[in-house]
């Protein structure tokens, strides 16, 4: 009895000891969670399931289901969510595989993603596009323009002409610029209608009152205002809170960089109203020397939330003042060229070099922070009000609608210090002085901007089953824009009045598109998808340019720019897309202003754009590769030439084109680490390139052009590798750190692939900091540091260049943006 009574001890001892050994492995066994998003109708492909304090998440494919997996055993809290409808939680205890499976509810209240829906790409849409939330962009924001914080993206290259980030600022998608990448905010069209560019500068601190942004590169879905002919940047502004809150945000860092933001919010009263406010402020001294900038903006929302509508109305403004950075650094400068400066010097005495003060300021500043200008007020002064009503309504389950009406006010100047101008050149008498006749003058003088622009968009969405989806939408903006000229001061007063025009310009223009889309699921694996825009654009300029040149342009244009494409979801996690797009724009204001008389007018540019991609998500590995081919028409490029007054300008070129390779994907390691990369690769090429360059004679006369062709050179600025990696690591709750780089390879700063005429490829690292926590009283304190180009690397991420031909020698003049050293930013934020 003793002897079996031991056994059984000794056997439930051994079961004990085997238990203990295999709970590590317990605890480290992976398991699934998967299940069913569905609402009364039907499923609901797309529904975002996360875990809630986790990065853990995916989306319902097209049937509806979802599956998390690699997770280990313990309790999570599972969310589900739908545009339009009410979230759900569900706590789980995780000890083997679970299925669960969510019934959404419609909400109350509409979401404000409902105003940019019509113009987002999602993943039946067969294009490629990355969305950026809004913790990604408070985690960048420390007061930089809004492109420095889109520069972690596939083929994204930004530029600060103050070399810091602040000020102007500039991004190129694809080796596209900014007047080939088309902005909305909130689906209303953001580039300026006559230069079609974006100017960043006009929305200091803009980023503070942005929920998410979507990029979508090449041509993308159909939307408002300027065609995309190498991206487009879909912003939407801050959403309501459902309960109060206050913010407090500074940063403080390298050349005297400051931002304060104050940022409000009502929550929602009586379950109908929100209201909700920021005030901003940002200076810097800027890298450049007098690269300053003065920066105010303000932002104010007040929404009504019913029970199946929403209005939203947003005021908000920026009002600019900076010092002009935009000449950049000779060559000769930049490099400590002695020899070459002095004859940089005597090449441009008569044009830039007049005082000795412009001497000692060329041969005595620092290589890399030189500028040209000295004048005390050689400032860009600039005020841009913006008014936006949104309105949504969900008529029944099966149909919606979204509108706008937005109207932008805008006015300012730059100032500029001339030396010894010919008073004919603004058209006024000579002066006589006790008998002697004066022909020039030193004056101060004036060129301003006065525009409105104005108009209304619409989207009406319809939906009569799970597997069809049409969209209706389009926009009418009209642009009214006043060009002019005033004189401040002269040295030498003539007969005009301060306040009298020297030059009265005009341009208006009126735009107008529609556009249907259709989202078809004939079986549960494929979505097909068509989209199909007619935009219709007058544009008319009249009156005097800066040089007193008559103008006298009336343009129309008829576009009709249809896309289509298929994507197959392979499974749960992947799918692989297809579409073929094409997109029209019109020439820019310069185009027809700088136009050399005798040439014919600038055409419309075409572009036929194909693209092909696979993406795959899980709960830690998310990763997506595309190829894309952009074949151009009449692409409009700088020839290298310039005008009477000095003007660089576009001329059609018959074919180009831009085919790559775009990587992107991001891993979760573990709790602690995680990765994020992407990488660009191109070839981006002009089938036959004529270069003009201007031939003058000893009394600097125009005298004969001289043309060279050159066979598939490189598009200017145009690099062939664009390549991203960031490390992120979090050794305890609320403490990340994360480490980045970014590789550019060399771009060419005209179009004859001249290894003289180019920016040199950099690799650029900066190091990110952030720690959370909180303090009675106080939500949420987060302390954070951006350390940039930590390496010190010396590069230009800008430049232009030009040639002359004289009796005595080509002169080829290269000019370039340095960006700063080694910089830091402080911030502490405070939220309640």
């Amino acid at each position: 009895m003793e002897i079996h009574l031991n056994s059984k001890k000794l056997k439930r001892s051994i079961i004990a000891a085997f238990a203990v050994l295999l709970l590590p492995l317990a605890s480290m066994a992976q398991f699934t969670i998967s299940g069913t998003v569905s609402q009364t109708n039907g499923n609901l492909p797309g529904a975002s399931i996360r875990i809630k304090g986790k990065t853990t998440g995916t989306n319902a494919d097209a049937n509806g289901n979802y599956k998390i997996s690699n997770l280990k055993a313990g309790s999570y809290t599972l969310s589900a969510s739908f545009i339009g409808y009410k979230s759900i939680e569900k706590i789980i205890t995780l000890s083997s595989d679970e299925n669960i499976n969510f019934t959404l509810e419609q909400s109350a209240l509409l979401a404000d993603e409902v105003t940019v829906r019509a113009t987002r790409a999602n993943e039946k849409s067969a294009t490629t596009y990355k969305n950026i939330g809004k913790a990604e962009i408070e985690e960048n924001n420390f007061g930089q323009d809004l492109p420095f914080i889109l520069n972690n993206t596939p083929g994204v290259v930004v530029t600060s002409d103050a070399g810091a980030g602040v000020g102007y600022t500039g991004i190129r998608i694809r080796g596209s610029d900014a007047s080939r990448v088309n902005v909305t905010v909130n689906g209303i069209p953001y580039n300026d209608s006559e230069s079609q560019g974006t100017f960043w500068v006009n929305m200091p601190d803009f980023a503070s009152s942005v929920d998410n942004i979507q990029i979508q590169r090449g041509v993308g879905i159909s939307t408002n205002g300027a065609g995309a002919f190498g991206g487009s940047l879909n912003i939407q502004t801050l959403s309501s809170s459902e309960i109060p809150y206050a913010e407090i945000n500074n940063s403080f860092g390298t050349f005297n960089t400051l931002k304060n933001t104050v940022k409000v919010g009502t929550g929602l009263i009586d379950n109908k109203w929100s209201f909700d406010g920021r005030l901003s402020r940002i200076k810097s001294d800027g890298f450049i020397d007098r690269g300053a900038s003065d920066l105010k903006s303000y932002f104010l929302s007040g929404a009504y939330h019913g029970k199946n509508d929403l209005l939203r109305v947003n005021v908000f403004s920026g009002t600019e003042e900076t010092y002009q950075a935009w000449n950049g650094v000779p060559e000769a400068k930049l490099r400590g060229d002695l020899e070459g400066l002095k004859e940089h010097y005597n090449n441009n005495l008569e044009y830039l070099y007049y005082t000795k003060a412009d001497s000692l300021n060329l041969f005595n500043s620092d290589n890399r922070t030189y500028n040209q200008f000295t004048y005390k007020d050689q400032v860009d002064n600039y005020k841009q009000n913006h008014y936006q009503a949104l309105y949504a309504k969900q008529f029944s389950e099966h149909f919606s609608f979204n509108g706008a009406l937005h109207y932008t006010d805008g006015e300012g100047y730059f100032e500029e210090y001339k030396n010894s101008q010919k008073f004919t050149k603004y058209g006024l008498p000579n002066v006589v002085v006790g008998g002697t006749t004066i022909t020039k003058t030193n004056l101060v003088r004036r060129r301003w901007l006065d525009n409105d622009f104005y108009g209304f968009t619409y989207a009406f969405n319809y939906q009569p089953q799970s597997d069809l989806n049409f969209t209706l939408g389009g926009a009418y903006n009209q642009y009214r824009g006043k060009h002019f000229g005033e004189i401040t001061w002269a040295e030498h007063a003539s007969t005009a009045a301060n306040d009298h025009h020297y030059y009265d310009g005009k341009g208006n223009k009126d735009d107008f598109n529609t556009f249907g889309k259709i989202n078809y699921n004939p079986t549960a694996q494929l979505s097909l998808f068509a989209d199909l825009q007619y935009r219709n654009v007058a544009y008319k300029i009249s009156g005097t340019d800066k040089n007193r040149k008559a103008l006298d342009f009336n343009n129309n244009y008829n576009f009709f720019n249809p896309k289509v494409g298929a994507t197959y979801f392979m499974n749960e996690q992947s799918n692989a897309y297809a579409s073929f797009s094409v997109a029209n724009k019109e020439p820019n204001r310069d185009d027809f202003t700088n136009l050399k008389e005798g040439l014919p007018n600038p055409k419309a540019e075409r572009l036929n754009n194909v693209e092909a991609g696979y993406r795959f998500k899980d709960d830690r590995f998310n990763a997506g590769a595309n190829v894309y081919g952009m074949f151009y028409k009449d692409q409009l490029i700088f020839t290298g030439e310039i005008n009477e007054y000095s003007d660089a300008y576009r001329q059609n070129v018959d074919k180009s084109y831009r085919i790559g390779l775009e990587l992107d994907a991001s891993y979760t390691i573990s709790s602690h680490f995680a990765v994020n990369a992407n990488a660009a690769f191109s070839k981006n090429k002009i089938k036959n390139y004529i270069d003009y360059v201007s031939e003058y004679d000893a009394n600097f006369d125009l005298i004969n052009v001289q043309a060279t062709t050159y066979k598939n050179p490189d598009i200017s600025f145009s690099p062939n590798t664009v390549v991203f990696g960031e490390l992120v690591y979090k050794p305890l709750a609320g403490l990340a750190v994360a480490l980045q780089s970014k590789y550019v390879s060399k771009q060419f700063m005209d179009n004859t692939q001249n290894e003289s005429r180019k920016l040199d490829a950099y690799w650029v690292n900066n190091a990110r900091l952030g720690y959370n926590f909180s303090l009675k009283g106080i939500k949420n304190i987060n302390v954070a540091l951006l350390a940039n180009n930590i390496l010190n690397k010396k590069y230009e991420s800008n430049g232009y260049t030009y040639s002359s031909i004289y009796p005595w020698a080509t002169v080829t003049e290269n000019f370039y943006f340095p960006q700063a050293g080694t910089n830091f930013l402080l911030s502490l934020n405070l939220n309640f």
